[in-house]
C-alpha cells in the first residue's frame, strides 16, 4: 500500500503527517511509526500524526504514534503541524480559521493567525495528583514545589496535566543539564505511574523563561508546545513568572499565556517541510 505523507515541524519538533480521513483507525501500526521516525534508516521525525474523521461533535480526530511507538493524549508542537496541515488539505483560503480537534486529552481548538502562525486554545490545567498522575503526593493535592530525588539529586519539581503529564524544575542555567542522563530517570521515575515529560526551566525574567525538554516517548527535542503551557503554570504557582510570557526553546520561540478564565492559550509557528510517499 503507497500511502502519501507531509512532514512538518513546529520549532523544530517535527512530525510525519498523515491524511486518515478514510479511516477511524491510523492506517500504520506502531511499530511501523518507529521506522518511519528513524533518523537514519526512516524519515526521521519526533512522531507520526493521523488526520482521522471528528468524533464527539469536533471537526477532525488527532491521533500520534510517538518515535518509540508509543501513544501520547496530545501535543502543542503537533497541533499546530495538523492546523497547517488541514488547512492545507482543505485549500483553505481563509487566514484565521478555527477548528475543533478531538484528542486523547479532549477537544483543542486551534486557530490559523493572520501572520501565518498557530494560536491553539490548550484548555485548562489539571494540577491535582491523580490527574496528572503522580503518587508524589496524595490524591487531592496539588504538586508545587515538592521535593524529588532523581540521579542522587534533590530537585524540586511543580507538576501540571496539560493532558499528558509534566514534571517542572526550575534550575539557574539550563544549558548546564545533561539531558540525556537525567531526563530518562525523570520520565521512568516510579511515582509517574504513566511516566512523564520533564521541562527545565531558566527563569531570566518574569516574562521570559529558557526551557529544555525531554519528552516522554521521544527523548530529547527541540520544543514541546504542552510542556511550554505547563511550564508558565508551574512559573506561575511558584511565583517566579506573569501570566504571559516568551518561552525560549532550542528550537525558537513560543508565546503563552494563562488567561483569566483559566484556560492556555499557545502561539507559535508551523512549517512543511516536504511531501512523499511511503511504498
Amino acid at each position: 500500500m503507497t500511502i502519501e505523507f507531509v512532514k512538518y515541524h513546529g520549532l523544530g519538533n517535527d512530525f510525519i503527517l498523515i491524511d486518515n480521513r478514510a479511516s477511524s483507525e491510523p492506517i500504520v501500526t506502531p511499530e511501523q511509526a518507529v521506522k518511519l521516525c528513524d533518523r537514519h534508516f526512516g524519515i526521521g521525525a519526533d512522531g507520526v500524526i493521523f488526520a482521522l474523521p471528528g468524533t464527539n461533535g469536533a471537526d477532525y480526530t488527532m491521533r500520534i504514534f510517538n518515535s518509540d511507538g508509543s501513544e501520547p493524549e496530545m501535543c502543542g508542537n503537533g497541533i499546530r503541524c495538523f492546523a497547517k496541515f488541514l488547512a492545507d488539505l482543505e485549500g483553505s483560503t481563509n487566514p484565521t480559521s478555527r477548528l475543533r480537534i478531538h484528542t486523547l486529552a479532549g477537544i483543542i481548538v486551534p486557530q490559523l493567525t493572520a501572520d501565518g502562525q498557530v494560536k491553539v486554545d490548550m484548555g485548562e490545567p489539571r494540577l491535582l495528583a491523580e490527574e496528572i498522575p503522580t503518587t508524589l503526593v496524595t490524591a487531592g493535592e496539588k504538586v508545587i514545589n515538592q521535593s524529588l530525588n532523581v540521579a542522587g539529586q534533590t530537585w524540586s519539581v511543580t507538576c501540571v496535566s496539560m493532558g499528558n503529564p509534566h514534571c517542572i524544575t526550575f534550575v539557574d542555567d539550563v544549558a548546564a543539564i545533561p539531558l540525556e542522563e537525567i531526563g530518562p530517570q525523570f520520565e521512568h521515575h516510579p511515582v509517574f505511574p504513566q511516566r512523564t515529560n520533564t521541562e527545565f526551566i531558566q527563569v531570566t525574567g518574569r516574562d521570559y523563561l529558557k526551557m529544555r525538554v525531554w519528552e516522554r516517548g521521544a527523548g530529547a527535542t527541540l520544543a514541546c508546545g504542552t510542556g511550554a503551557c505547563a511550564s508558565l503554570v508551574a512559573g506561575v504557582l511558584a511565583g517566579k513568572c506573569d501570566r504571559i510570557a516568551t518561552v525560549e526553546l532550542p528550537g525558537g520561540c513560543l508565546q503563552i499565556e494563562w488567561s483569566h478564565d483559566q484556560k492556555l492559550y499557545m502561539t507559535g509557528a508551523a512549517e512543511r517541510v516536504f511531501a512523499g510517499k511511503i511504498e
